[in-house]
């Protein structure tokens, strides 16, 4: 049985100078994504294309979704497994190659999280419970490019 969610963003454009679109380098692409709620994700594109420095662009918003994610069903494996995890860090990494005739795509997105978890019995089911969490990981099902995995599990106790 399959079910059907939805979700709803609002991205509400915040670069205007004054002259809207009136020429390439006559607005910003600043913008805000909200969601009822939640906290405003202030946003822009990557600063090679014009924009701010200090928000977050869609490409590195794409990257953290992957890794969330990952992390989230990585998590929830652990504990129907048994598995104590007791820290995860991921420090992901996407590359986009830029096309002239298409703009651009990712190649791919590595994933890169440390776990430790409380015993080091676990440490071979935790290194082996990312294979089960890619594949079931909405994002990563939805993605057209290579989501690859490079995880270290150390333990707190041995």
């Amino acid at each position: 049985m399959s079910k059907s969610h939805n979700y709803s963003v609002k991205v509400k454009w915040t670069g205007n100078l004054g002259t809207g679109t009136s020429g390439y380098r006559a607005y910003e692409r600043t913008h805000q994504i909200e969601g009822t709620g939640k906290d405003v994700i202030r946003a822009s594109s990557d600063p090679a294309f014009r924009g701010a420095k200090d928000r977050y662009n869609p490409e590195e918003l794409l990257v953290a979704s992957l890794s969330s994610c990952h992390m989230l069903w990585y998590l929830h494996l652990c504990a129907d497994a048994g598995i104590k995890v007791l820290d995860y860090e991921d420090h992901a990494e996407g590359i986009m190659i830029e096309e002239e005739a298409t703009g651009g795509r990712f190649q791919s997105v590595t994933l890169k999280p440390k776990v430790v978890v409380a015993e080091a019995s676990m440490m071979g089911t935790a290194q082996n419970l990312h294979h089960r969490a890619n594949e079931l990981c909405f994002i990563a099902n939805s993605c057209n490019f290579k989501v690859l995995h490079k995880p270290q599990c150390t333990a707190l106790s041995e």
